[in-house]
């Protein structure tokens, strides 16, 4: 199968998350054989809920999708470096790949901070891949927080 990435559709949940007045993050979970299965942007603010990160809402969707809790063969494309608690996620689920564009130095937990996958204690290691429209992720968020400082 060639390659394709859901990126742009990421992205699109990104901005819908903005719009909604929450951390314009997005997520998508595209499944073994290239379909979408779900999508997401952050909704903590909407739903009161800190757990509400795109990343741990599209892995909800899926696995309910699949009555599975795991998620062999799926892959995650999110626009921001998932922090330790998506992460952490991510492995539980057993997803297979994690594509992210804007890194985290901040609060990131896949290359910073907690480095989830890289502990001995985790129960999988996706591959992962950063970078992917980092340049649009990184503008999201900038613009999001320069409007709400300004």
């Amino acid at each position: 199968m060639e390659f394709r990435s859901f990126m742009a559709e990421a992205l699109i949940e990104a901005r819908a998350a903005a719009a909604r007045g929450e951390v314009p993050v997005g997520a998508v979970l595209v499944g073994p054989s290239g379909e979408v299965v779900a999508r997401a942007g952050n909704r903590t603010r909407e739903l009161n809920d800190p757990t509400a990160h795109a990343e741990v809402l599209v892995i909800r969707a899926g696995c309910a999708a699949l009555g599975s809790e795991r998620l062999l063969g799926h892959d995650l494309y999110v626009t921001l470096e998932p922090c330790a608690m998506c992460a952490a996620a991510i492995a539980a689920a057993r997803v297979a790949r994690v594509y992210y564009g804007a890194s985290d130095p901040k609060s990131g937990g896949v290359a910073h901070g907690a480095c989830v996958f890289d502990h001995p204690q985790a129960h999988h290691a996706p591959e992962v891949y950063d970078g992917f429209s980092a340049t649009q992720s990184e503008a999201l968020l900038r613009d999001f927080f320069a409007k709400r400082r300004g």
